[in-house]
């Protein structure tokens, strides 16, 4: 497994899969190898195994846009002098280095990101590069991952790719509400938001719809700006000083963070981009009530249980009704419970155990060759 933080998963969706997928495969008897990078390990120190998995820890430069190139190149080369059965690429942007394992002869699975040139982080230049390897990853891949059908859509729409669909997990949330005492908190009295500080997580937004509200419950904010603080001071700004928002910064701790989930009234979830978010997944999964930023990956997982809002304004009147319909809340956030029984981590380990036994056998069918790899509109300007 390659190309993301590593395991345990500290970070996002894609470290979070390579944890629940690759200790699922390991417990089944798999030798299973993470490329993770130094310093992931966090407190406990990098680990050599983890899970079950084998883990191999490789420095990378610590800069927004080298970071991921620098230490999927180096994952690489450690790969072909180690060959293996069959590699799985997480993030469509370490597709350059795939025709290294290609040529090695390493069958590849490249899981797809959630449309990562949308996100504003990145430059006029950094977009083209995303669009550019998303193109690389369907002529150099023996199949693609998609987590959830919007991005199985945009590269059927785009590139005319097939991808096979596998969603994350939804974790069953079985929580210690003791726990909220721990940061002042008392079950079902606050609203939660748990996000990277990035413009296309929309803190600022939540933050702002929830300072118009006339709530009565405070906002709780769990995260943090993981390069600069830019977008961190837009969020603290959107607070205005009320004393009704708190930031709690990152939680690192399990339990507590279950027990946030577990205990809000509402999780507010402003992604916009990236697919099948686990964040939102572990809010269904623990039957809470859930406000989301309105887009189709949002809407696929929460259906008709889901509210959604596209401004400051909308939230603020969804999070007044959350606190005056106690009834509602509490059938919608059962009902969201039991739309996670859809996604199980079961599943997906055994959806990429069987593409795993495809490749190694030379069964899968690959992605259809992209359509269009000359002079395609963004190539020329448009974002």
């Amino acid at each position: 497994m390659v190309g993301t933080r590593g395991a345990p998963a500290r970070y996002g969706g894609f470290e979070t899969a390579v944890e629940e997928i690759g200790s699922r495969l390991a417990d089944r008897g798999h030798a299973v190898r993470v490329y993770c990078r130094r310093g992931n390990g966090g407190e406990d120190g990098d680990l050599g195994t983890f899970g079950g998995m084998d883990l191999v820890h490789l420095p990378a430069l610590r800069r927004r846009s080298l970071e991921t190139l620098s230490h999927t190149g180096l994952s690489a080369a450690h790969l072909v002098a180690r060959r293996t059965d069959v590699a799985f690429v997480f993030n469509a942007a370490n597709a350059p280095f795939l025709p290294v394992l290609r040529a090695r002869r390493i069958p590849v699975a490249t899981h797809v990101d959630g449309l990562e040139w949308r996100r504003a982080k990145w430059s006029g230049t950094g977009r083209r590069y995303y669009r550019w390897a998303e193109q690389v990853a369907v002529r150099w891949s023996d199949a693609l991952i998609a987590d959830a059908q919007g991005i199985a859509d945009y590269y059927r729409d785009e590139f005319g790719a097939q991808t096979h669909l596998v969603a994350y997990g939804a974790p069953r949330v079985e929580p210690n509400l003791a726990r909220l005492a721990d940061v002042g908190l008392a079950a079902d009295g606050f609203h939660l938001v748990v996000a990277r500080f990035e413009p296309e997580n929309h803190v600022d937004l939540a933050v702002e719809g929830y300072v118009r509200s006339g709530a009565r419950r405070p906002l709780v904010v769990v995260g943090s700006a993981p390069y600069d603080d830019t977008y961190t001071r837009r969020v603290t700004e959107a607070a205005a000083d009320d004393p009704r928002v708190r930031f709690l910064g990152g939680v690192w701790d399990a339990e507590l963070l279950d027990a946030l989930y577990a205990g809000a009234t509402t999780y507010v979830h402003g992604h916009s981009v990236g697919g099948t978010n686990p964040s939102l997944l572990r809010a269904i999964g623990a039957g809470t009530a859930t406000l989301a930023y309105d887009v189709v990956f949002n809407r696929e997982v929460l259906r008709g249980d889901g509210r959604f809002f596209g401004d400051a304004a909308s939230l603020a009147q969804l999070l007044e009704q959350s606190e005056a319909d106690a009834a509602g809340i509490a059938a919608r956030g059962l009902a969201l419970a039991d739309r996670a029984r859809d996604y199980d981590w079961d599943d997906v380990a055994s959806s990429y155990e069987e593409l795993a036994r495809c490749l190694a056998e030379r069964r899968a069918p690959g992605p259809q060759r992209a359509r269009r790899l000359a002079a395609p509109q963004w190539a020329q300007g448009a974002p």
